[in-house]
């Protein structure tokens, strides 16, 4: 193993906020990489294996880009060129930042993290259905809700419909307490998280008062037609075969669809088998369908869950 040592030279001290709080964004590359970082001033010296010196240097570089094009940078920003500095896919890097989706309620810009992200974008756009399949924080739901929003907004739709098998094993309600808001909502949180991060607390509750934006039960599609509708099943492993055929006949015209699920995390009862396995099998080759199969390296969350979600998957295939 060669080993080195570079130095990397920021513009001014101004720079020196791309390293993070306690520089915490210089820790996490260094143990990502596996080498030795010490920041004095306006510059930090490398020292480790030649390759990753370079990778580092060069993720350095993009990020004092970013910075100078006015773009704040985060620790989620640090993981993601980590991770595609990893996969040799760092050239793509600063590309992801040139469009914004939307603002979320607080008025930041909304982007897309990685390849991944970019690929289901482009899929939600030129698809009638869009199936994401992947482990949880690749952002499948919030992203989901991010284009269901923007297309609201944009008047290419006048609804959204967003729904999730209510319990795992078969949306068995009853003995829960409270009427059925109460027993269902405790599911569908993460949908309201998202849609609260993006519109905020008080207009989504005016649109859902509405009836511009519905959350249900997967099993209220039933016998429902859904035009200039933008449709997004989330959890979609827990449905069974009969509920995602429901589903996905309920696309009706000038509406979209987006099905997320994680094949992983199937929970339903062992004779039920899983109506997001039947759709990929059958499904996957259609035209006006599209498939994304996020990996692990898209998750974009404290990067020990990527080393989880990667060690799980290897006992499993074991």
């Amino acid at each position: 193993m060669t080993t080195t040592t570079k130095t990397f030279k920021l513009f001014n001290n101004d720079d020196a906020v791309i390293f993070g709080v306690n520089d915490a964004n210089l820790e996490l590359l260094a143990e990502q990489f596996q080498i030795n970082i010490h920041p004095f001033g306006d510059h930090v010296d490398l020292q480790g294996e030649k390759a990753s010196v370079n990778l580092v240097a060069e993720i350095l570089k993009h990020l004092v880009n970013l910075l100078h094009s006015g773009i704040q940078i985060g620790e989620t920003d640090v993981i993601s060129a980590a991770r595609m500095a990893q996969a040799d896919k760092l050239d793509y890097f600063e590309d992801l930042y040139n469009q914004v989706l939307l603002t979320d309620a607080k008025g930041k810009p909304i982007r897309v993290r990685n390849l991944g992200q970019r690929k289901y974008i482009q899929t939600i756009k030129h698809h009638d259905i869009t199936f994401g399949i992947g482990p949880a924080g690749t952002g499948k739901t919030y992203l989901a809700v991010v284009m269901a929003v923007s297309a609201l907004k944009k008047g290419q739709v006048q609804r959204l419909v967003l729904t999730r098998p209510a319990v795992e094993a078969g949306e068995n309600l009853g003995f829960l307490p409270g009427d059925l808001k109460e027993k269902v909502d405790p599911y569908l949180r993460p949908i309201y998280d998202a849609l609260y991060a993006i519109m905020g607390r008080d207009h989504t509750g005016r649109l859902l008062e509405r009836g511009v934006i519905e959350i249900a039960p997967l099993a209220y599609m039933r016998g429902r037609t859904l035009d200039e509708a933008f449709v997004i099943l989330d959890e979609a492993q827990n449905t069974t075969q009969e509920q995602m055929k429901m589903f996905l006949t309920r696309l009706g015209f000038n509406s979209r669809m987006v099905v997320n699920g994680d094949i992983t995390q199937i929970d339903l009862p062992r004779h039920s088998r899983s109506g997001l396995l039947q759709a990929q099998q059958l499904l996957r080759h259609l035209p006006h369908i599209g498939f994304v199969d996020f990996q692990a390296s898209d998750v974009i969350r404290h990067p020990v869950v990527a080393e989880i979600i990667k060690a799980y998957a290897q006992n499993t295939k074991e």
